[in-house]
Parts: structure tokens; C-alpha cells; sequence
């Protein structure tokens, strides 16, 4: 296993979109303390070109994996949502490190099960929100514990796509559905912006007869309730055009941050307070490198990383209620939960853009 001095031997486990449009390039990018030296896919040519164009003589098959788990000592789960579980049970039984993609699982079971085996084969478990190390969005967090917006009242976002049809997050047997794609950013930005938890949500979903969403949910609009007054709404689809944007009002001001969830370009916010408006911006980022930074970092000095399992447990924990209120049509109070003080700018940092490299059997989920 990595010890302080050397660098973390990673395995990426999945080679969809995101792994080879995002994670694999940033290595390149986290040679400081982290090395990729193997691959995981239950395509064969997938398997052999990622390898070639990175230079690796391990790839591995799905049915190889404890195999691999033999010669890395953390892996990237990039995997269907409904795989990250298992996934990550086999890594921490083999005593390797797991860095998981978000939403961490299909359950709030699920999620306890991964905790525990991680706690159990004392490996390090970290979720993937690469938000928590952003400028932006860091700094937005700042403003607001700064009191530059007054106290905060209320938080608004949209979050929308055009997505291709059989992509897997149309598909629930994959864990599929907008609240768990991509309306885990609003929830999370929302708990970290109050600072807080909600203690009830509301939800509804509504269909507009496509065919190719007919198995979740194609538009989803949201409201939790936090303590002190406050309240986050959102709106998350499939079937509408790209946005990714969130606001947060206070009494003596407001942020608005758009885009904010995009890893493929650059971030933004103005702040509006005192009678001024202040606009920041940052060109396209690597937010994928500063989470392997960090993770390896946590590995080499023993320390428990943030965002941790506990965290993507209660987004997940919110995401299941919301999908019970659309079912009943009534608010689902939320088991309550210690308040996360985190993320705050201790944790930012910068890394370059890289440039979409060219994919192996893989696309966007975006249509066009």
C-alpha cells in the first residue's frame, strides 16, 4: 500500500463519458502523489485502446477485478450508479481505497453498507463532489458565511439537459433518474451553502409522454425546508435546455451562480449587495485532479477525507424522499442529521484545463 512518501496507484473502474472525458486525463494533472496504473471494463476494445493511449499494461474485465484489486491501492469508481455499491464493498474487502462517483448509491442501505465495510477494512472512503474544491462555488460558500448577503432566506436552481436516449441515467434498473444525476448537485450546493439540513422536502414529477424517459423521472420540481426560516426550490430534466445555475438570497443581498455545476467550461457568480454588483469568473478548470490531490493526500497521512461517505449518504438520504413524495404527494420529513460545516476555500484547488481527449466508445449524455 502507498505510504507517505510514494504516490497512490489508482485503477479508473468504468470507462464511460465521464471517465475518459474527465478522470483519466487528470492524472496528468495529480502526478504529484497519484499514478494510474490500471483500468477496469467489460469492453474489450475499450479495454485495449484506453490502455495503449495511456501507456498501461494492466485492463482489466469486470471478472478480473479482484484481480486488479491485487496491484492498486485506491480505485476511481466511475461506474452506473447502481454498480458503486458493490463496487466499492469488493475494493475495501480487498483493502483498497475508494474514491466514488456521486450520487454515492440507489440507497440509504446501500450507502450504510459501503460505510461500514470501508470502517471495517479501515480503507478511506471519499465521494466525488469535485465542487468542494472549486473556486467558485468556494467562494460563493465564503460570501455567504462571510454575511455578505445578510442572513440567507431562500436558495433557487435549474439544472437541465437534453439527454440521448438510451444513455444510462434513462434507465432505473441503472440507477437512472434526474433527481439522482443531476439533482444531487442542487441538494448538496443548497446544504452547503445554509450550512445545514432540511428537516422536510416536497416533491413532484411530471412526464410529458417521451418515450425514451419512460422509466424515471423527466422533470422534477423540489422544495426543502431548512431550520431558521429557509427554504431551497429546484428543478431538475432531461427534456430541457442546458442550464445550470443556482441563486441564494439574504436580507441584505444575493449570489447568483451560473453556470455552477459544468465541469467542461468555465464558472461564474455576481454578487449583488450594498447597492453593488461584483461579477467573478474562471476559465475552464481541471475538477478532477483536485479531488485525486486531495484523496491521495488523505491516504498517505492517514486523515479521514471530506466530502465523506456520510455526506453522500444524506444527499442520497434526501434524493429517497423526494422520490416518496412524488409518489404520495405529500412532504416526507428527513431523519435528522448533524449539521456539516463544510466545504469552505481551505479545501480549494487549481488545476489547469485539460482538453477532451478523443473517446472510445463513449458519449455525452447530452443530445447533439
Amino acid at each position: 500500500m502507498a505510504g507517505r512518501n510514494s504516490k497512490v496507484r489508482y485503477a479508473v473502474v468504468g470507462l464511460g463519458h465521464i471517465a475518459q472525458a474527465a478522470v483519466l486525463p487528470a492524472f496528468a494533472h495529480a502526478q504529484r502523489n497519484s499514478r494510474l496504473v490500471a483500468i477496469v471494463s467489460g469492453d474489450p476494445i475499450k479495454r485495449r485502446e484506453v490502455a495503449k493511449k495511456y501507456q498501461l499494461d494492466q485492463a482489466y474485465s469486470y471478472a478480473e477485478y479482484e484481480r486488479c484489486l491485487e496491484n492498486v491501492d485506491a480505485v476511481y469508481v466511475a461506474l452506473p450508479n447502481s454498480m458503486h455499491a458493490e463496487y466499492t464493498i469488493r475494493a475495501a474487502r480487498a483493502r483498497v481505497h475508494v474514491l466514488c462517483e456521486k450520487p454515492m448509491a440507489v440507497s440509504v442501505h446501500e450507502c450504510r453498507r459501503m460505510i461500514n465495510a470501508c470502517e471495517k477494512y479501515r480503507v478511506k472512503l471519499m465521494i466525488a463532489y469535485r465542487l468542494h474544491f472549486e473556486e467558485i462555488n468556494l467562494r460563493a460558500v465564503d460570501l455567504v458565511r462571510q454575511g455578505r448577503i445578510g442572513s440567507p432566506k431562500f436558495f433557487n436552481s435549474s439544472f437541465a439537459m437534453m439527454v440521448r436516449g438510451g444513455n444510462i441515467r434513462t434507465q432505473t434498473e441503472l440507477g437512472g433518474g434526474t433527481l439522482y444525476d443531476i439533482g444531487v448537485y442542487c441538494i448538496n450546493a443548497a446544504r452547503y451553502l445554509f450550512r445545514s439540513e432540511p428537516v422536510e422536502v416536497l416533491a413532484m414529477s411530471v412526464h410529458s409522454g417521451a418515450q425514451e424517459l419512460s422509466e424515471i423521472d423527466e422533470s422534477t420540481g423540489a422544495i426543502l425546508r431548512f431550520t431558521k426560516g429557509r427554504l431551497a426550490a429546484f428543478v431538475t430534466s432531461f427534456n430541457a435546455w442546458d442550464v445550470s445555475s443556482y441563486r441564494i438570497v439574504g436580507t441584505k443581498g444575493q449570489i447568483h451562480v451560473d453556470p455552477a455545476y459544468e465541469y467542461a467550461e468555465g464558472l461564474g457568480f455576481e454578487l449583488i449587495a450594498n447597492g453593488k454588483k461584483t461579477r467573478k469568473t474562471v476559465g475552464k478548470r481541471d475538477q478532477f485532479a483536485p479531488q485525486l490531490l486531495y484523496f491521495s493526500d488523505c491516504i498517505r497521512n492517514d486523515r479521514k477525507p471530506e466530502p465523506s461517505g456520510e455526506e453522500g449518504m444524506q444527499d442520497v438520504r434526501i434524493i429517497q424522499a423526494l422520490y416518496r413524495s412524488t409518489k404520495t404527494g405529500r412532504a416526507v420529513r428527513i431523519q435528522s442529521s448533524a449539521d456539516r460545516k463544510r466545504p469552505s476555500s481551505a479545501q480549494r484547488i487549481r488545476r489547469p484545463g485539460v482538453r477532451k481527449p478523443r473517446l472510445v466508445k463513449a458519449a455525452s449524455a447530452r443530445q447533439g
